[in-house]
């Protein structure tokens, strides 16, 4: 099977190795859009991608095995695009890929920026909150549309999060006759919805009173909506700093809250992936509410008791237990679904739970550690110390000669 990207410009784009292999496919499957660009020369039957697409990928495939395919992807197959489907389905051995320039390619060819240099992110089938991730002062963005309602839904979340002085281009049907480019600022775009088939580049400029949110956790505390039940900066930031989270890895966080260390796993690395459990429903819809405006809408809420709830969920990487630390079985199941070499880490306050960290530290090893931060704070005309309940931490990497939690 052939996979062949093919750009705005279409059969006039495509060098001679690719028209030679679209010209001898007996089977030309595509986007309508992308089938649209070939001549009838092309004589191979025509078969629009359903939608869904995913799920119908290997029965539409199956249904003409034999035949000579040929698939049409827009620009890079293997960036954002169909290859990374049909190299999962069939394996990359099947498939002779040739690809076209991408629009990002093409972007930063306009643009003069540096490709290396420039974040991509992708709203094709993704929730626009995810942008929120990438906003960081100075920092050059190319932000793939879904459609032509794209480029205001960006610009509404730029002000949303102080970044309104962004500079904002439009790239439309980059590479082709029709290319076009829409200048503005998010403050400022009143452009109407244009070419759906557009990118979206972004000099990111925060407002001078945009809260600053850094590239590493513990982010400002101002930065959730809680209700008290929240990590605070200081201790979220040792805390990630044991957990220490990977590209790819699974996080449970256990006794959410309002959902900050789940939220700030998360966005060390897009791969990362993080489920919280939370009892109380409010505050389940709180961390939701946290997990988007802070550019992680992919974090699952599962509201429900622990351990009742862990039960059918992924296996994690690493586990922490901000709260419920009392509750019958928590830790056991916790550890008992940690595979060798996953990560436990749990925080408390009161002394019940000191104790049961306590035993464990003893039985498993690993490092107990109090942590305690004091602020100033006015104290008359002068300035003193006050401060916030220690904190106890236990932490312990498992081993394949680690007894199981009820041992």
């Amino acid at each position: 099977m052939s996979v062949v990207g093919i750009g705005a410009d279409g059969w006039a784009g495509l060098p001679e190795t690719a028209r030679s292999v679209l010209l001898d496919a007996e089977v030309l499957i595509g986007g309508e859009r992308q089938l649209g660009l070939l001549p009838p020369v092309c004589a191979g039957r025509r078969v629009p991608w359903p939608s869904p697409l995913r799920p119908a990928v290997r029965g539409l495939l199956a249904a003409h095995a034999g035949s000579r395919i040929a698939v049409l992807a827009s620009g890079d197959p293997m960036f954002y695009g169909i290859g990374r489907a049909l190299t999962e389905e069939l394996g990359a051995g099947a498939l002779h890929v040739l690809p076209h320039p991408s629009s990002v390619s093409y972007a930063c060819a306009r643009l003069g920026w540096a490709l290396e240099d420039t974040e991509t992110v992708t709203l094709v089938g993704r929730p626009t909150a995810r942008l929120a991730a990438a906003l960081h002062d100075g920092r050059r963005l190319v932000v793939l549309g879904a459609d032509a309602t794209a480029p205001a839904a960006v610009a509404a979340l730029l002000r949303e999060h102080g970044f309104g002085p962004s500079r904002m281009r439009v790239l439309e049907q980059l590479g082709g006759m029709d290319e076009d480019c829409l200048d503005g600022t998010a403050d400022t775009w009143a452009h109407p919805a244009g070419d759906p088939l557009n990118v979206i580049a972004v000099d990111c400029r925060a407002a001078p009173d945009a809260l600053r949110l850094g590239a590493v956790p513990g982010l400002p505390d101002e930065a959730y909506e809680h209700d008290g039940q929240l990590t605070k900066r200081h201790v979220r930031a040792a805390t990630l700093g044991v957990l220490a989270p990977a590209p790819g890895e699974l996080l449970w966080d256990i006794g959410g809250g309002s959902g900050s260390i789940a939220v700030e796993w998360l966005r060390t690395h897009p791969s990362c992936r993080a489920v919280t459990v939370e009892r109380d429903p409010e505050r389940a819809r709180r961390i939701a509410r946290n997990a988007d405006r802070l550019g992680v809408p992919a974090l699952r809420v599962v509201t429900g008791r622990a351990p009742d709830t862990l039960a059918g969920l992924p296996v994690p990487d690493a586990v922490f237990v901000g709260g419920g630390l009392t509750a019958p079985g928590l830790l056991d199941a916790c550890w008992d679904a940690l595979p060798a070499g996953g990560r436990l880490v749990a925080n408390t306050v009161t002394l019940e739970s000191e104790a049961l960290l306590a035993d464990r530290y003893r039985r498993f090893g690993g490092a107990l550690v109090r942590l305690a931060v004091s602020h100033a704070v006015p104290v008359g005309g002068f300035t003193g110390w006050r401060q916030a309940m220690p904190v106890t931490q236990w932490s312990v990497r498992k081993t394949s000669s680690t007894p199981s939690g009820d041992n």
